[in-house]
């Protein structure tokens, strides 16, 4: 098999000594429930599509495991390869070509989200959407559909894609999709494959929408004593002013903790939780108008003083801060949870989780994209021997509220064996259909949103 993978991508690119694949058999999920890679695992790097396709006909004739391996941020064990196989790493196929007539990018899976965002920039167009991780792969964040801090303005990753190229699992390529805006043409099979997390198929190219420049932005740092306050002026917001590109909610423990860890300093002293609402328009004079009128509603709200950062530095450190909460928790983390509910309930589902927090004494930190609803919850290191009702419980507040488990991280190989408890069994049912359909002999990303 070896010496077969050899011949389809060169010598160079198979790797079979373990110590030089390290690196790709782990993801960004913590250490607590992190999926143990298997033992016998060769790391392949095609360079291209008919690669891929030779690879997959290969595999699929022996029934052999193959994992896509993007950039490895992921938080749920998407890509750590489990069972004895292959692990096929998209990193060589890292063209990126932009369209300006139709304001499109056409991407490979190994494109990072800093170059896509670079060379759109560049030519004169913008991919605003920040899903993450900069080091994040095109293939990666479209097979699970990642989301990010700005969907309030611009949506998930689903909702950018505009065409997929894709090597099935028996090494055919297909198509779907196409470089226009409507497209009704039979079941849409492109946004079947994209949050399927590589269970389906590899997608190895990605045609994206592209964006006007916002060329004038501010950060809003809303300080509150109470978080009811702080969330109930989220949909007020929403409902009477220009559609932020994010609203984040924080809480003063956590931002001024992460600050310190940075060598940073958090410019606000007053109030206990936060809103970070980022304002991005064409022009200074209609970003200034519009951040009056958001600050406005704030103030009905809260007794503080907005600040208002305009340098592109102060407004660098509030992101900078809030994007490394997680890196700070993270070696004290057992696992982190991203239930989604319908924003006007997230100050009730807080107070449950905390709640729970309070019945089990534990800590649990929270904080996350108030304006669409998407929660981070920490399970700390601490709290080993409740880890599971614990999380159970989240899950079944955020479903009671009408929400979901997950909203952006995905199922993974850590949340498989939760579906059937938060997924009807006909629903479940369809979904392994349509697995069987594409992929039969269950080799490609195997244990990964199902448990088959």
């Amino acid at each position: 098999m070896i010496q077969e993978l050899q011949k389809i991508v060169g010598e160079t690119n198979v790797v079979t000594r373990k110590e030089q694949m390290l690196n790709y058999l782990t993801d960004e999920s913590p250490a607590a429930i992190r999926p143990k890679p298997a033992d016998d695992l060769a790391l392949v790097k095609p360079a291209n599509t008919q690669q891929i396709s030779n690879i997959m006909q290969l595999a699929d004739k022996h029934h052999i495991a193959v994992y896509p391996r993007g950039a490895g941020t992921g938080l749920v064990g998407g890509a750590i390869p489990t069972r004895n196989g292959i692990i096929l790493s998209l990193e060589r196929l890292d063209k990126v070509d932009i369209d300006t007539d139709n304001m499109m990018a056409i991407a490979e899976a190994g494109v990072t989200l800093e170059k896509l965002a670079t060379t759109a920039n560049a030519s004169g167009l913008s991919f605003p959407p920040h899903p993450g991780d900069e080091n994040a792969q095109v293939g990666g964040l479209v097979a699970t559909n990642a989301g990010g801090s700005r969907a309030v303005r611009h949506g998930v990753m689903r909702n950018q894609v505009r065409a997929i190229e894709v090597v099935l699992p028996n090494g055919q390529v297909v198509t779907l999709g196409a470089k226009v805006h409507k497209n009704n043409v039979g079941y849409d099979l492109m946004q079947l494959l994209i949050g399927s997390e590589g269970t389906l198929g590899i997608i190895t190219k990605a045609t994206l929408r592209l964006y006007p420049k916002s060329e004038a932005t501010l950060t809003l740092l809303v300080p509150f004593d109470n978080r009811r306050d702080a969330l109930s002026v989220v949909p007020k917001i929403l409902q009477n002013a220009s559609t932020p590109l994010a609203v984040e909610y924080v809480d003063k423990e956590l931002v001024e903790r992460t600050a310190k860890h940075l060598g940073a300093n958090w410019p606000v002293t007053t109030g206990k939780y936060y809103l970070i609402i980022i304002m991005a328009e064409a022009d200074t004079d209609r970003v200034l108008s519009e951040s009056l009128k958001v600050a406005t509603i704030c103030s009905k709200h809260t007794t503080y003083e907005t600040f208002v950062a305009e340098p592109k530095r102060d407004q660098d450190n509030i992101l900078r801060i809030r994007s490394n909460i997680y890196v700070i928790l993270k070696n004290e983390t057992l696992d982190i949870l991203d239930i989604t509910v319908p924003p006007a309930a997230l100050e009730k589902v807080i107070e449950s989780i905390e709640e729970v927090a309070l019945a089990h004494k534990a800590y649990l930190p929270v904080y996350g994209h108030a304006a669409d609803g998407n929660l981070h919850i920490h399970i700390m290191r601490d709290q080993e021997a409740i880890v599971d009702s614990v999380r159970d419980e989240i899950y079944r507040i955020a479903v009671k509220a009408g929400g979901v488990i997950t909203g952006e991280h995905g199922i993974g190989k850590t949340r498989a064996s939760k579906l059937s408890s938060f997924v009807s069994s006909e629903e479940l049912e369809l979904m392994r259909k349509i697995k069987a359909a594409f992929d039969p002999n269950n080799i490609l990303n195997p244990g990964t949103k199902l448990q088959l």
